[in-house]
């Protein structure tokens, strides 16, 4: 893609690529926003650091400043996609089907279920059908995103706008109802996945894709992105002596699907088997990360608060099994991890020549709020990836696991039941997804090694999703 840059007069440089202008401050700040006069730019403020850091580069010198180097580092990622990425919400408030005029409809969403100007579905779907929206579900973590932990239920409740009841889809049941169901002829489903066989969203859907199909109701899945792109698979693949709800099925840990994509998944190839249609995006590319969308990031659950967190989460939710911070309780979840007994330098040092391809570890110390070790002093590490498609976060944490596992034997645990309604497994190996896979790093098997032996089973999960995909 061709941009092309020029000045105009009191405003600054500008690209003309999709009529999207910028000006560069002094202080590093682009502001994308009205041109001139009769133009129709969009506005956007972002700042060089942030841009270069999302975008996995580490801002250098540039033979004519910070200009040469932000258009060096792929400024054209951002402009060429800003408003080019739009959700199945918005396809599908633009152009609602017309068999949807006399339905009774549900929709299971959350905060994050929003359009770009942060409009929430809710809204946006009783504006376009006044009347037809008669009950609302709501995912792990609230339909207010309030429920900060694992294993904390919400109970349904009442929109206080719109009037209709709330089911809670993680409280007395994660299974829809029949008296849930009764009284929608259609079901929307608008939930932000993050790209994780653990997220618990897909399996909520995936749960009601098989209530609509015992009940006789349609589904209509309201497609967003794959935050942290559609194009890199990675981890092994859940065995099937690890079910649970935080895996149903036997795909990778970074699933490469969007949420749309794995409604096809689980209802074409594995078995559901309901009335269900996928609404997609227009404008999304499996390369893209959610930075490259255009679109706002609101947290589709407490504790991924930025695309940052999401991009390390496939890994650094492995922390959740053992007695190490994940970083809950701290504003950077994921991002940071430690114990009161970890020693970053020994760490380091014990890595030697193994390589952690696009992420620096920075010695960190924090204390969390709440959650484990609240209140104590953790030293560990904030992971800051500076190369997103050469960071592998589940191979990263892996790694890392395994040599706090070889240098803290006195102090170091896994996490003890129950885990996401699993009483008796090993949190960890729910997380994993394979219990072998544990046993092994415990026994200081090299995790290059360990990815060779499942690479045969994601080569036929590569197989089995061609036909799902859409992108």
């Amino acid at each position: 893609m061709e941009v092309t840059w020029h000045d105009y007069p009191g405003f600054g440089r500008c690209v003309s690529n999709r009529s999207v202008c910028s000006s560069l401050s002094a202080n590093g700040t682009v502001i994308l926003g009205q041109g001139p006069a009769g133009s129709n730019k969009t506005c956007l403020v972002v700042s060089i650091s942030g841009f270069v850091k999302d975008n996995g580069r580490v801002l250098g010198a540039a033979a004519d400043g910070p200009r040469g180097q932000l258009k060096m580092q792929g400024f054209h990622a951002i402009t060429g996609a800003m408003e080019q990425v739009k959700t199945g919400l918005e396809q599908f408030v633009d152009s609602p089907p017309k068999w949807l005029s006399r339905q009774r409809l549900g929709l299971l969403c959350n905060p994050a279920s929003v359009d770009r100007r942060l409009t929430h579905a809710r809204w946006l779907i009783d504006r376009s059908a006044p009347g037809s929206l008669v009950a609302l579900y709501a995912p792990q973590h609230g339909f207010f995103s309030e429920k900060q932990d694992n294993m904390i239920e919400s109970d349904n409740t009442v929109d206080p706008v719109l009037g209709i009841p709330v089911y809670s889809l993680y409280g007395e049941t994660r299974i829809p109802t029949e008296a849930m169901m009764a009284d929608i002829d259609a079901l929307l489903i608008d939930l932000q996945d993050v790209g994780t066989r653990v997220y618990t969203f897909m399996y909520s859907m995936s749960h009601c894709l098989e209530a609509a199909r015992r009940y006789h109701k349609k589904v209509i899945v309201l497609d967003r992105p794959n935050p942290i792109s559609g194009n890199r698979i990675e981890g092994n693949c859940l065995s099937d002596d690890n079910t649970s709800f935080v895996g149903r099925y036997p795909i990778p840990m970074r699933h490469g699907l969007t949420m749309g994509e794995l409604a096809r998944l689980f209802n074409d190839i594995y078995g559901i088997g309901c009335d269900v249609t996928v609404i997609p995006m227009r404008g999304w590319k499996r390369w893209m990360y959610y930075r490259d969308t255009g679109l706002p990031w609101v947290a589709p659950s407490p504790n991924l608060p930025t695309p940052a967190s999401a991009l390390v989460y496939p890994g650094q939710v492995l922390w959740e099994g053992t007695n190490l911070s994940e970083g809950r309780g701290t504003t950077l979840p994921f991002e940071l991890f430690g114990a009161p007994f970890i020693d970053p330098a020994q760490i380091i040092d014990s890595l030697g020549s193994t390589r952690l391809p696009g992420v620096v570890l920075r010695a960190a110390a924090f204390e969390p709020t709440w959650n484990k070790w609240q209140g104590r002093l953790c030293r560990g590490f904030q992971l800051h990836v500076v190369d997103r498609d050469a960071y592998a976060p589940y191979r990263t944490t892996l790694v890392l696991l395994q040599a706090v596992c070889s240098l803290f034997k006195n102090d170091f645990q896994w996490k003890a039941p129950p885990y996401e309604y699993e009483f008796e497994k090993p949190p960890i190996d729910l997380i994993i997804g394979d219990r072998h896979i544990r046993k092994e790093i415990e026994r200081q098997v090299p995790v290059d090694r360990l990815a060779a032996s499942w690479m045969d089973d994601v080569a036929h999960y590569q197989q089995t999703i061609e036909s799902v995909l859409m992108y």
